[in-house]
This record gives structure tokens, sequence and C-alpha cells, in this order.
């Protein structure tokens, strides 16, 4: 996608920062250690570039170190309902208890 320059502004890595700041567990396979923010409404499809009720943690290009899956390649574009969520025994979306 051209003209991404959005993705470097200030606003934007400062939003990014709080966000892992807040959380690390990936949206798509809900394992820790994601590494990156992805938008959960795609900015191609109309979501908020810098709203951070918009982003969320996904691991980045390295993958997840659990399940090795490429998560924010998989998602794409498509909304996170589109992408096929991983199904353990545990609810990584819980926290810890």
């Amino acid at each position: 996608m051209a003209g991404r320059a959005d993705l470097t502004s200030y606003a934007y890595r400062t939003v990014r920062a709080r966000v892992l700041a807040e959380s690390d567990v990936c949206i798509v396979c809900g394992h820790g250690a994601a590494d990156a923010v992805d938008h959960i409404h795609p900015v191609a499809k109309g979501g908020a570039k810098t709203d951070p009720d918009n982003l969320a943690p996904i691991h980045g290009v390295a993958g997840c170190p659990v399940c090795l899956r490429k998560c924010n390649s998989e998602k794409g574009t498509r909304s996170l309902a589109e992408v096929a969520q991983l199904t353990t025994s545990v609810d990584w979306f819980a926290g810890p208890t």
C-alpha cells in the first residue's frame, strides 16, 4: 500500500508504544510477546489510523514464538472477524489467573 508515511509519524509511534505497554497479547493467536500493533478495522477499509481503540498488539515480521504463525501477514487488510482465531485449552485473552 503506497503512502503509509502515517506508520512513521510521531502520533502513530506514540499510540503504538502505549498499546504495546498495556498488553503484548496478540489479537490473532492470543499468545504473548507481540512486537507490533495492527489496525483492528483496516485503514484500507476506513479504519482510523491513530485511534488507540482501533489498534491492538500483533506478532509482526518475526511471527509468534509459540505457535509460529505470521499473525500480521495472515491478517493483512482483512478485519479481525475474517481471520482464523487460534483455539486452545487456555483462554489467553483472559490474562493471568
